[in-house]
């Protein structure tokens, strides 16, 4: 595919270890644990959490951690094939906070995984997910190169499964997946609790991890949907994903870099020699880090964008020319592909 609705983003959502996330995950991980017998205790050992951590909705905690009681849960375990299917059930649309508002509110299936992957930096995977789109069906390839072996099957049947329910929510009725393979063994006891989640019996010892899915359900509108709803629980993910990206990375200093200069945004290369770096390496780095030079500077017009016309009160014109666009029609056209209506129509929504 290109992207299921842009294709000038990045169709690749990978974890970045180094943004804050929210307690959720790693909190649920240890209610695993309590099911089959392990102490939190157990769980958290090394992380440097304790319990009233993870129960504190405005804690953070990093990849790092929740991966770290990943390893120690599997480790009391042994390890067993198909937990993480059976963890996976429990995530939630509510789970995720705004991520999930946001994608229960999207007009349609296509949006919302626009929408998912574009901020899944704002859910609990610990891998990598990239859509693609084939001439008969959609298909969503699940990876965890970054995690250690050991663990990297659970963290895999975990997101399969989380992705099953969400779209089953999405919804409001359990969807059968079109197909789903796996780059791993069949569990011993049989694949029948990967056939009652996902409603086909899974292929074992694939290529790749594949979830796949029935083209026609793109453009299905979904029932809960409500644009207005989607555009401000989009916006709050933005804005959300930026507070935790702040000056994190190399992406944090290209950011910046870059909304300090919009009116006349430098190139990638002028960008590369203020910090000292090559251009290759530049692209390089960021592309590790799962995006790109062209989205970054994406980000920062659409984010800005938004404060100029609504809080600063500039005209459409002003705006665009803010923003380094030569052509006010060309601003129009972005901000269109940002938020799905024109600028005037934005600011006029919003008050202003």
């Amino acid at each position: 595919m290109s992207h299921p609705t842009d294709p000038e983003r990045p169709n690749t959502a990978m974890v970045h270890w180094d943004l804050p996330r929210a307690p959720t995950s790693a909190l649920m991980m240890t209610q695993v644990g309590a099911e089959h017998g392990v102490p939190v205790e157990v769980c958290l050992r090394g992380t440097r959490l304790r319990p009233d951590d993870l129960d504190d909705p405005q804690r953070e905690i990093s990849a790092q951690q929740e991966l770290a009681v990943v390893v120690n849960l599997l480790g009391a375990l042994g390890n067993p094939p198909g937990l993480g299917l059976d963890a996976g059930v429990h995530y939630h649309l509510t789970t995720y906070g705004i991520w999930g508002f946001a994608l229960i509110s999207s007009p349609t299936l296509r949006s919302a995984l626009d929408l998912g992957l574009r901020f899944v930096d704002l859910t609990f995977s610990l891998g990598r997910i990239r859509g693609r789109e084939e001439a008969d069906e959609m298909q969503l390839v699940l990876d965890a190169p970054d995690v250690p072996l050991t663990v990297r099957r659970f963290l895999i049947e975990r997101d399969a499964a989380a992705i099953q329910t969400l779209q089953s929510e999405l919804f409001a009725t359990p969807i059968p997946v079109h197909r789903i393979s796996f780059a791993f063994p069949p569990p011993a006891g049989g694949n029948g609790r990967a056939a009652e989640i996902f409603g086909v019996v899974p292929t074992f010892d694939a290529a790749e991890n594949i979830i796949a899915f029935d083209p026609e359900l793109l453009d299905a509108p979904l029932p809960q949907a409500s644009e207005h709803t989607a555009t401000v629980a989009a916006d709050q993910c933005r804005d959300l994903l930026a507070r935790r990206q702040a000056r994190t990375g190399l992406a944090g200093q290209v950011r910046d870099t870059l909304v300090a200069r919009l009116a006349d945004p430098p190139g990638a290369d002028q960008v590369a020699a203020r910090l000292n770096i090559s251009g290759r390496t530049l692209r390089h780095r960021l592309a590790a880090e799962g995006t790109s030079f062209r989205a970054l500077l994406d980000e920062a017009r659409e984010h800005m964008a938004e404060e100029l016309l609504v809080n600063a009160g500039l005209t459409v014109a002003e705006t665009a020319q803010r923003l380094g666009y030569v052509e006010v029609s060309s601003f129009s056209q972005a901000f269109r592909r940002w938020k799905g209506v024109g600028p005037r129509a934005y600011r006029a929504g919003h008050g202003g």
